[in-house]
């Protein structure tokens, strides 16, 4: 048994899915996850065509054997939770949808976020409560676990009824965005199929000791990306949690996909997101893999390319040498 290296797809949008398979076959890579729905397209998987047919799978599944590789998970990040009539309902089909793919196609994991509610049954807009220290954050904070423990609850049975894992991404922006908000909510709920996937880049920016995550959060991990950090010297006067952010010109907006959209970096930056390699060094990258292994031996390990300063395929290949070489050191 041995890692499973592969890269997450969704920064080869442009490319047709034989032609993203053919670039990180040629980087070495034995594995790909598709995008299934969320707050981006879906460009390498036509989820409501192979959903209904059996043909279209056996397609699908023929095309990466052909092209000698793996569906090393789904991807289906949004904000099930969200109060906006046209992102919350959305997002919370995509993902009831991606179960009932990954089911049938026989992939066991679907990557996603706990998602953010509003801080009150009438609000508009989603609420991030990041310190409850004053009391009426902790009351909003009360009442958003109880809205997402009773929506986790029935979406746990879906995906175990499925047979397949929910593996929540611990990003800001979410109600659970750290490893002990996690193991609180597994306390409330004691869910059977919804666990972590291990993405070290939004952990790191916290300031947290990422060996200690991975042992604290032990056989929760279902699923890995490979993402780096690097905390820049603005961080001294600017923290982590900066809000320096800016908008994208009116005429030329930076979209993630849809009706999803970014803001443009503060600059200077206290943190950004890097390839591999490019906030962490490779031996440190080996230890993180050898902790993953104690794991699971076997778990997927997908890159995710989300570095502003390197294009699509340079941002992959610097991200695949450092993991290629902290693999074979670890």
């Amino acid at each position: 048994m041995s890692l499973k290296l592969g890269a997450y797809t969704a920064c080869l949008h442009n490319y047709d899915l034989a032609e993203a398979l053919d670039i990180l076959k040629g980087y070495g890579l034995d594995g790909a996850e598709v995008n299934v729905g969320g707050f981006i397209p879906s460009p390498h998987c036509h989820v409501d065509l192979l959903v209904s047919s059996e043909t279209a799978r056996e397609e699908y599944r023929g095309l990466f054997a052909d092209k000698g590789m793996q569906i090393t998970g789904m991807n289906c990040s949004g904000n099930v939770l969200d109060p906006l009539s046209d992102v919350g309902p959305r997002h919370h089909y995509d993902l009831k949808r991606a179960i009932e793919l990954a089911s049938k196609l026989g992939v066991d994991e679907i990557v996603c976020m706990s998602g953010a509610p509003g801080s009150d049954p009438d609000a508009k807009y989603p609420s991030w409560v990041v310190n409850p220290w004053n009391g009426v954050y902790l009351e909003v904070l009360h009442y958003q676990q109880s809205v997402l423990d009773k929506y986790w609850k029935e979406m746990d049975k879906r995906a175990a009824d499925a047979g397949v894992k929910l593996a929540w991404e611990l990003h800001p922006h979410n109600t659970v965005f750290t490893p002990v908000g996690f193991m609180n909510f597994l306390e409330r709920v004691q869910p059977t199929n919804i666990g972590v996937n291990m993405d070290p880049s939004h952990l790191m920016w916290q300031g947290m000791d990422i060996f200690k995550c991975i042992d604290y959060l032990g056989e929760h991990i279902y699923h890995v990306h490979a993402k780096d950090t690097k905390i820049l010297p603005d961080v001294d006067v600017r923290g982590v949690l900066d809000d320096n952010f800016t908008k994208w010109p009116d005429e030329n907006p930076y979209p993630s996909g849809m009706a999803h959209y970014c803001s443009t970096w503060a600059e200077p930056a206290p943190w950004r997101f890097v390839a591999v390699g490019n906030g962490h060094d490779t031996d440190w990258w080996a230890e993180f893999l050898r902790h993953i292994e104690a794991v699971n031996p076997n778990m997927n390990v997908n890159i995710e390319h989300e570095d502003p300063f390197l294009d699509q395929l340079a941002g992959i290949e610097v991200s695949v040498k450092t993991l290629l070489a902290a693999n074979k050191g670890k």
